[in-house]
């Protein structure tokens, strides 16, 4: 099961390090990382996702919740949650630039740069969302990907562990 974590930290040098080298040290990969200030600048917020059963999450938010530089850490998997990423996609367009805008338009992105041979396309949404948007725009010619790591807000009242 896929979990996505917010973890409010100090924003000091090295808790970044110390967050991801807890994981790495217990063997857990981490699908995706996203990290920055929040409204107040001495704490900032990292989404993690990671892959585990319950048992993982336990494990990971106890070992979290150990950190000195640790806040809070704070579970989506069964909270109602808005989760975003942002994707940017250089796609050939010499002969397709139609096609790539509606794909585009089809998925609510945005063409950011459409100069020469390269068209640029900015999408934000959930995962799958993005992934189908990317299996459309590959028979074009698609020459970078560039992704952020997932970030969510929790809608209502908020559970931390």
């Amino acid at each position: 099961m896929r979990h996505t974590i917010s973890i409010w930290v100090e924003n000091k040098f090295g808790v970044l390090a110390r967050v991801a080298g807890l994981f790495s040290g217990r063997g857990f990969n981490i699908d995706s990382l996203a990290v920055g200030e929040t409204l107040d600048p001495t704490a900032s917020r990292m989404t993690v996702v990671v892959r585990g059963d319950d048992t993982v999450l336990d494990q990971i938010s106890k070992q979290l919740n150990k950190l000195v530089d640790v806040i809070k850490v704070q579970d989506f998997s069964c909270t109602d949650s808005v989760q975003r990423g942002l994707v940017l996609v250089k796609v050939t367009a010499k002969r397709a630039q139609d096609q790539i805008r509606q794909v585009a338009d089809d998925f609510g992105a945005r063409i950011v740069h459409a100069g020469g041979e390269d068209t640029v396309v900015e999408m934000t949404g959930e995962e799958d969302k993005i992934q189908e948007m990317l299996n459309l725009l590959k028979p074009f010619g698609i020459k970078e990907v560039v992704r952020t790591g997932m970030i969510a807000i929790a809608c209502g009242q908020t559970k931390s562990t």
